[in-house]
C-alpha cells in the first residue's frame, strides 16, 4: 500500500488560549471526505506540529481529538487528557502523529478506527530539561486503546482535529498539518 497526501497546511491554525475545546488546524485544512471514503484495513494519519505553553502554577491538562461525520463533530479518536509541565514552558515545540485503521464501515455510527498514535513534547509532564534529554514522548490514547466512537461512512463526512485545554494559563498553536491516506 502506498500513502496519498490529501491536505497539507500552508498556513498556521489559530492561537488557543481559551480553557475550553477548539478546532485547532487553520480553517482552509478542514476537509470534507465523499460518500463511503473509508473500506475495512484502509488508515488516515494526521500529523501535525506546532508550539504549546504552559505555567508553572497551574499547567492544566491538553487534549486532542479528531472529528468525522456530517458535521465534523463525531469524536473518532481522543487522546485523553495529558498532564502538562510542572515547570513553565513557552512556545515550545510539540508533534503530535495519529494513524486510525478503519476496522469496520457502514451507516449510522457503525464506521469505528483503531489508533496507533503519540505526542511529543518538554511541555508534558515527565519531560526532561531540553539540555538532558530533549522531549516527553506519550502514547495515546491515555488508558487502555480502544476504537473511537462510530461515524456514518455511507454519507460525506468533514475532517476536524479540536484541542482542549483545561486552564486558560497555556497557549498552542499548530504550524504544520497533514493529512495521508492509504490507497
Amino acid at each position: 500500500m502506498s500513502w496519498e497526501n490529501i491536505v497539507s497546511g500552508a498556513t498556521d491554525g489559530p492561537t488557543l488560549t481559551a480553557a475550553a475545546r477548539a478546532s485547532c488546524i487553520p480553517t482552509a485544512n478542514r476537509i470534507v471526505l465523499p460518500n463511503n471514503f473509508f473500506y475495512i484495513g484502509r488508515r488516515i494519519k494526521f500529523t501535525m506540529a506546532g508550539r504549546i505553553s504552559c505555567a508553572v502554577t497551574t499547567p492544566g491538562t491538553a487534549r486532542f481529538d479528531i472529528c468525522m461525520g456530517a458535521a465534523g463533530t463525531t469524536i473518532v479518536f481522543d487522546t485523553g487528557a495529558l498532564n502538562l509541565n510542572i515547570v513553565a514552558k513557552t512556545t515550545v515545540p510539540w508533534t503530535f502523529e495519529a494513524e486510525l485503521t478503519c476496522r469496520a464501515v457502514g451507516a449510522s455510527t457503525s464506521t469505528t478506527f483503531f489508533p496507533t498514535a503519540y505526542f511529543a513534547s518538554e511541555a508534558v509532564i515527565g519531560a526532561p530539561l531540553p539540555a538532558v534529554g530533549g522531549n516527553g514522548w506519550l502514547n495515546v490514547p491515555v488508558g487502555t486503546p480502544a476504537v473511537g466512537a462510530g461515524m456514518d461512512n455511507t454519507a460525506a463526512s468533514a475532517v476536524d482535529v479540536f484541542f482542549t485545554q483545561t486552564v486558560a494559563t497555556g497557549s498552542l498553536t499548530v504550524h504544520n498539518f497533514s493529512i495521508d491516506v492509504t490507497n
